[in-house]
């Protein structure tokens, strides 16, 4: 009977170790990718291919891996796509306001900010605001967004010595300028990028 015991055990051990050896391939391969490498990848398709880019199994084929792996993270492609949206707010309003308030002075914070504006790929902000056309989602995380630039920029302003009465109007010049850069699909390079930039710092002026 002992004999007997034991050489089941030894199956089933068999059995239960041989089905974990099968399957840690399989976990690593889901696990290898963070839901941050699948919204860092969504970031990028929106950019380089619009919204409609923003589908697991397109994403999936870009990153060399199986559909598993997106739903390992993900529930449903609506909330991939509320990821990618906040992740899209992180990088092109929060995180540079975090880089802004690390400078000491408002001069020196509205210099950056134009440097960056006028000097980034405007790829992604269009593909947003091209989503933002057709969903309400994304319409309403834009206009956040808008709102929540306008606010820091008029608060820059403020900062600089501008009276309450126009910061805000110069704050509105401010960034249509740079929806109109990106808007217009037009490079502002050299001399021309310097010059609106000394203009644009013109208005942080008291």
């Amino acid at each position: 009977m002992e004999i007997f015991i034991a050489a089941r055990l030894a199956l089933v051990n068999t059995q239960v170790h041989g089905a974990a050896s099968l399957l840690r391939p399989l976990l690593r391969m889901l696990k290898r990718l963070s839901a941050a490498d699948w919204i860092d990848a969504g970031l990028k398709a929106l950019a380089r291919e619009g919204f409609t880019a923003l589908k697991a199994d397109q994403i999936a084929k870009k990153l060399s891996v199986s559909r598993g792996s997106f739903y390992w993270h993900f529930a449903d492609i609506a909330a991939f796509e509320r990821a990618v949206m906040q992740r899209w707010r992180d990088v092109m309003a929060e995180s540079i306001i975090r880089e802004l308030e690390s400078l000491k002075s408002a001069r020196a914070r509205l210099s950056r900010l134009s440097q960056l504006a006028f000097s980034a790929d405007p790829a992604l902000e269009v593909a947003m605001r091209a989503w933002a056309s057709s969903d309400a989602r994304a319409r309403a995380l834009v206009r956040a967004v808008d709102k929540r630039r306008l606010a820091y920029i008029g608060r820059m302003l403020a900062d600089s010595g501008v009276g309450a009465k126009h910061a805000p109007p110069r704050a509105q010049i401010i960034y249509w300028s740079y929806l109109g850069f990106v808007l217009s699909g037009e490079p502002v390079t050299g001399a021309a990028r310097e010059r609106l930039i000394d203009q644009l710092l013109a208005l942080g002026k008291g």
